[in-house]
């Protein structure tokens, strides 16, 4: 499509926008203020720098082998920024506390990590002018292999992950603090058990203990915002989850702490964007770690799907987006990784594009009249009016490619970059 058949395109669409009291204009820059933190762990399939080769586990696993993964930090830097080159608007990395850099020839264990070991991530970030998160890695490591960590009954092994997220509060206040940007460290765990357990009560007790020992030391919120992060269940953890949804709930509302609300950890039967006004009634910010889940928490790159445009719709629709962080969390080798960054990426972009242009207030006014006839038909208008031709103009605003342009883009890394990787 030419800019011109572009701009035409989008000229229509305005005036017919316009006939509902949206400002196409204004979306689009209420669009570029939103960003998005983008999950490192897509583009090497979790593995990390701390030790490739080390077990997945944690309930965790990827699969398939498409080729070209990055293999050193340089490389997935590359990636991310090409990545990012295809998506509009400027946005966040999200990293995992296991994309540590040691010099040569030495390292320490990851509880006595620091934010100078994570120095030329922080530089880089600076460089491209964004923001960056966090994560403590309470999995691949010999001290989580019994699938045990916060909440472990060995004081010991208990003791040593409670350092690490420790540690990792601190790397993400130094990120905050050095980037104008504050951190969100989330800690997630995947203590559970296979089999139903003897013992619910004692697991849940150690862990809450533990937590208030992770959290003890503050931090300016302009540096580190905390979140917390359940699960309905893991590979491993099927009958029993200790960070359940309930139990970071409740810690969350009684300590002041983010709720992360991942789309994949709950029953499929659950709607997450229901969750976010119920939540948001008793804590300030919550966190979203998107998803598409497939039968159960699969981590498959997310799709402008109906739970995805349910999701954006609510954070619109209840003005939430002020006190909403918004990160991806899939991971898939069975494509190319650049590829299932970038159409992850810019599908959570248009979902949100696409509830920005509803008419809101219409919508409420209808329902506040009582009026559920109307409401209903205009919601089902809303689905055909042409907010394809506003991502267009949006795209070619932010100066990326248009449409399946991008493929072009990615094809060439990979001949180019990717298919040189072995």
């Amino acid at each position: 499509m030419s800019d011109k058949q572009i701009e035409t395109a989008y000229r229509i669409a305005r005036e017919r926008y316009a006939g509902w009291g949206v400002d196409t204009d204004a979306v689009l820059r209420k669009l570029a203020a939103i960003p998005v933190s983008m999950h490192c762990w897509q583009g090497d399939d979790v593995g990390g720098f701390e030790n490739p080769d080390a077990a997945l586990g944690g309930g965790l696993a990827v699969t398939g082998d498409y080729p070209g993964k990055a293999r050193t930090p340089d490389e997935l830097r590359a990636d991310v920024e090409k990545a990012f080159s295809l998506v509009p608007g400027k946005h966040r990395l999200n990293l995992h506390a296991s994309y540590v850099e040691f010099p040569a020839g030495w390292r320490v264990d990851r509880d006595a990590i620091e934010p100078e070991h994570f120095r030329s991530w922080i530089d880089w970030a600076k460089s491209l002018g964004i923001g960056m998160d966090f994560n403590p890695t309470c999995f691949a490591h010999p001290k989580a292999a019994d699938g045990f960590t916060l909440s472990h009954r060995d004081e010991g092994v208990r003791r040593f992950w409670i350092d690490h997220c420790k540690a990792c509060r601190r790397i993400g206040a130094a990120m905050g603090q050095a980037l104008g940007s504050a951190t969100v460290t989330n800690i997630w765990i995947p203590d559970g058990m296979k089999d139903t357990p003897a013992d619910r009560r004692g697991p849940r007790e150690r862990l809450k203990r533990a937590l208030d020992e992770v959290f003890a030391e503050s931090f300016d919120p302009r540096h580190n915002l905390d979140a917390v992060e359940g699960k309905l269940f893991g590979i491993g953890a099927e009958s029993y989850t200790v960070g359940s949804h309930e139990f970071y709930l409740a810690y969350a509302v009684r300590n002041d702490k983010l709720v992360c609300l991942d789309a994949g950890h709950y029953h499929p039967t659950e709607s997450l964007a229901d969750k976010v006004s119920a939540i948001l009634a008793f804590v300030g910010e919550i966190l979203l770690h998107v998803s598409r889940g497939v039968r159960w928490d699969s981590d498959h790159v997310i799709a402008l799907n109906d739970d995805l445009l349910s999701i954006a719709q609510e954070l619109t629709r209840g003005g939430y987006l002020d006190r909403t962080h918004i990160g991806l969390d899939f991971f898939d080798a069975s494509i190319n990784r650049i590829a299932a960054w970038t159409i992850g990426m810019r599908n959570m972009i248009r979902a949100l594009c696409i509830a920005l242009l509803d008419p809101v207030e219409k919508l409420q006014a209808l329902e506040a009249e009582g009026d559920y006839t109307a409401r209903l038909a205009l919601m089902e208008e809303l689905k055909t009016m042409p907010f394809a031709a506003v991502w267009d103009r949006y795209c070619v605003l932010k100066d990326v490619p248009v449409g399946m342009n991008w493929m072009i883009e990615v094809k060439k890394h990979e001949d180019d970059v990717l298919s040189r990787r072995r």
